[in-house]
């Protein structure tokens, strides 16, 4: 786990997204205790059963959880965009000031540790 590196990421933002992404963090560690977390492709990463799982990252104009799955993703891409999110082929971006609801990001991330762990059984 590398804290340093991923603080130094947080750091380095402003502050209305530093604290959404560590509050999006907090959520996903406390569904997945199990995960580990690490810099991937720049950004603070989970990881669970040596596969990534989701991430979370910052732009300039919006935060961003990398759902990390195009069929995850498009399972929920009606909800997410009529709850008004904008949806990428991986990512779900949202406004400091609108987090995605708990609820969501838990069915989310319930939905990647189910495909990460259905590809470890095959």
């Amino acid at each position: 786990m590398t804290h340093t590196a991923i603080d130094d990421f947080l750091s380095a933002l402003p502050d209305d997204q530093r604290r959404a992404l560590e509050a999006l963090q907090a959520r996903i560690r406390a569904i997945v205790p199990e995960a580990t977390e690490r810099v991937s492709y720049g950004v603070p990463a989970f990881i669970l059963d040596e596969r990534p799982l989701v991430s979370v990252g910052a732009a300039r104009t919006h935060c961003s959880f990398y759902v990390q799955s195009t069929a995850v993703i498009d399972a929920f891409a009606d909800e997410l965009r009529a709850a008004g999110f904008r949806v990428t082929a991986g990512s779900v971006l949202f406004q400091p000031d609108r987090p995605i609801p708990e609820a969501l990001v838990e069915r989310l991330v319930r939905a990647r540790v189910e495909a990460v762990r259905a590809r470890k059984r095959r």
